[in-house]
């Protein structure tokens, strides 16, 4: 039996969000030229990174329980963490997924590493605010290298089995990996592509950006420019794979069953699933979506058409809710709170991340927010609530910041909660660790507080990108009584110690 083929590429003109390896059009170039005359008089004092860089740097010990910098061979577009492997005394290690985007020289990567996770209160803060920016970190290893068909562009774990990961590439595929059992590969210049243990088909055009697993069923979502959202189930490739008295369409199953030289461009007998349904409202191209942390059949889609649509699966495939100018543009990210699932975060290329109540979506026709959170200054990429605090969410941008913000710290009453340009409301930790558009991050599960994130910062770097593990001082996220509690105790150790003779 033949190994699967994804479907061929289809070709596209320059994407968002900054891919390296992809000409810049003309109005970008432009920005780019005009922001480098800015700097030009301020090289002199600041010759490889920024001044507000170089400041945060000195405050890494006062800021950080622990960092780790890692710098990369080629750009990462994603960065998820894995399963947990082993807990030791002062560190935990687990598996953390990123991907190599490459110029061609060499095939494009999924990489799955071992991340040694410092516990907290152990590192040292001379250690963590001792590090080169051009090193790699020794908290991270390579352990396996998958040869990607095409660049990646996200990455997504199964919740329920996170060896699982779904990626994204310049295709209407989603391809799905066991990554323990995937083998090891050798990333040489005509080296073949490894192949997907899953092919998910459904889409009519390339989607190359939103993608979500669902956290209670292992159900896939995807979006596209087709203007499309997706969904499968990669239960129906393994009730059919295991059960061959099923036939597509059975039981709700509808694995693709082609016989040798039928087919979309797959190889004969290629394992693939086509979807459990496609949700059309959209009027341009989808660019993320998740699910209802509580629900398999609801979730919600957010795109190019300023548009965030809720879905229910169980009553058909046209938007349950459409709310029209969520945002004043495209909007890039949405995220479902897990602990509350009336929370929708959206976070938008008008610089701004918005909080929506879907019990209350809308007013007069157009997108009522409950909040909008505005400490950016460049178009908001990525959004995701904490695990560890359900009004804590994080919000990364292409300005290079990393906001961690708390909706409880704005107000319930938020018309009259307090603005102020130099302290945005909610806003009270700053990730300035990167030094161009942080593309992606995400919450550790396993070890509260901490995060990773990754940024195409190439051209100051002197590599690919930078990748960083970080936990800020719990001092900073803590109940003030209790920080004013341990303080008390602090200085009445020093003073007693003064007065011993």
């Amino acid at each position: 039996m033949e190994s699967p083929q994804p479907q061929q590429q289809q070709p596209q003109g320059p994407k968002k969000r900054g891919r390296k390896p992809k000409p810049k059009d003309e109005k970008e170039q432009q920005q780019q030229q005009s922001a480098g005359k800015m700097k030009e008089g301020k090289k002199a004092q600041q010759p490889s990174v920024d001044e507000k860089y170089t400041q945060w740097k000195s405050l890494v010990p006062v800021l950080y329980d622990w960092l780790a910098n890692h710098n990369l061979v080629w750009p990462s577009l994603s960065c998820r963490w894995g399963p947990q492997l082993e807990q030791a005394t002062y560190k935990n290690r687990q598996r953390l997924y990123l991907s190599e985007q490459t110029d061609g020289s060499v095939p494009n990567t999924l990489v799955i590493a071992n991340c040694e996770v410092v516990k907290p209160r152990v590192a040292a803060a001379e250690h963590i605010s001792q590090f080169n920016e051009e090193a790699r970190s020794p908290f991270v290893k390579k352990y396996k290298t998958i040869i990607h068909p095409g660049e990646v562009n996200r990455i997504r774990e199964l919740p329920q089995n996170s060896k699982i990961v779904a990626t994204h590439t310049d295709s209407p595929d989603v391809l799905i990996w066991d990554v323990e059992t995937q083998a090891n590969r050798h990333a040489v210049l005509g080296a073949t592509h490894s192949h997907p243990d899953l092919i998910l088909t459904g889409h009519q055009d390339n989607a190359e950006f939103a993608l979500a697993m669902c956290p209670t069923e292992p159900y896939v979502l995807s979006g596209g420019k087709d203007k499309s959202v997706v969904l499968w189930s990669i239960q129906d490739h393994i009730t059919t794979a295991t059960d061959p008295t099923k036939s597509p369409g059975s039981g709700g199953s509808i694995i693709k069953q082609n016989k040798p030289g039928e087919g979309n461009n797959k190889a004969a007998d290629g394992p693939s699933v086509g979807p459990r349904g496609v949700f059309c409202g959209h009027e341009d191209t989808v660019e993320d979506v998740t699910f209802c942390p509580s629900s398999a059949q609801e979730f919600c889609s957010v795109g190019d058409d300023s548009c965030l649509i809720l879905w229910d699966a169980r009553v058909g495939t046209s938007p349950a809710v459409k709310v029209e100018k969520a945002h004043n543009a495209d909007l890039h990210c949405v995220d479902w709170n897990p602990h509350d699932d009336n929370l929708i975060l959206t976070g938008s290329a008008d610089h701004t991340v918005r909080l929506f109540d879907r019990r209350n979506l809308t007013s007069d026709g157009v997108g009522s927010p409950i909040y909008t959170f505005e400490g950016h200054n460049a178009a908001v990429l990525c959004v995701q609530w904490s695990p560890d605090k359900s009004s804590v969410f994080g919000s990364s941008a292409e300005d290079g910041l990393l906001n961690i913000w708390d909706y409880d710290k704005v107000g319930k009453k938020v018309e009259h909660a307090p603005r102020s340009p130099s302290a945005p409301a909610g806003l009270f930790f700053q990730h300035a660790g990167h030094r161009d558009k942080v593309v992606d991050f995400h919450w550790n599960a396993s070890d509260p507080w901490t995060i990773v994130s990754v940024s195409d910062d190439c051209d100051s770097t002197g590599g690919g990108g930078t990748l960083q593990i970080w936990r800020m001082s719990d001092l900073i996220y803590r109940p003030e009584d209790e920080v004013l509690a341990e303080l008390e105790k602090f200085k009445s150790h020093i003073v007693s110690c003064a007065t011993k003779p």
